[in-house]
């Protein structure tokens, strides 16, 4: 019985590692795509139980969006798509009103991107984000030190 569960295992993470490679190979294509018209802002939000949104924006050099695509959802089923309704925008002026018709998500993935191209202006490096294990592990790190 024990070998059966650790099969099933095996067997499901080798499929979500094929299919994850599938949605990479995606992101990667739009990427190269968009990059052809200049640069490209990436902006981040993860999602727990929530759909993460992971979102491309080609800008010119005044930081002027030429265009958006999102990959938004919760499997490796989740493809890219275009976004419309910021094409001609400035990335680093966008309003509240720009940004009313998106979802939560969605709005902060948008300023994820905002911040890092601020940052890479700079001439400064984007922080790596941590991973859930790796906050829960620096908490409880921090809670055995203050003890």
């Amino acid at each position: 019985m024990f070998i059966y569960l650790i099969i099933l295992v095996a067997t499901a993470w080798l499929v979500q590692s094929f299919l994850g490679f599938f949605q990479i190979k995606n992101f990667n294509k739009h990427y190269a795509l968009l990059r052809q018209k200049g640069r490209v802002a990436i902006g981040r939000r993860r999602g727990f139980f929530k759909a993460g949104t992971v979102l491309l924006i080609a800008i010119n050099k005044g930081n002027k969006i030429l265009e958006v695509r999102k990959m938004q959802g919760v499997t490796v089923f989740s493809r890219v798509k275009p976004m419309k309704g910021l094409d001609g925008k400035d990335l680093l002026k966008l309003t509240k009103q720009d940004l009313h018709i998106y979802d939560k998500l969605t709005v902060a993935a948008i300023q994820d991107a905002v911040a890092n191209v601020k940052i890479i202006s700079k001439g400064g490096e984007i922080p790596i984000q941590k991973s859930l294990f790796e906050r829960l592990v620096q908490k409880l790190t921090l809670k055995k030190e203050v003890n």
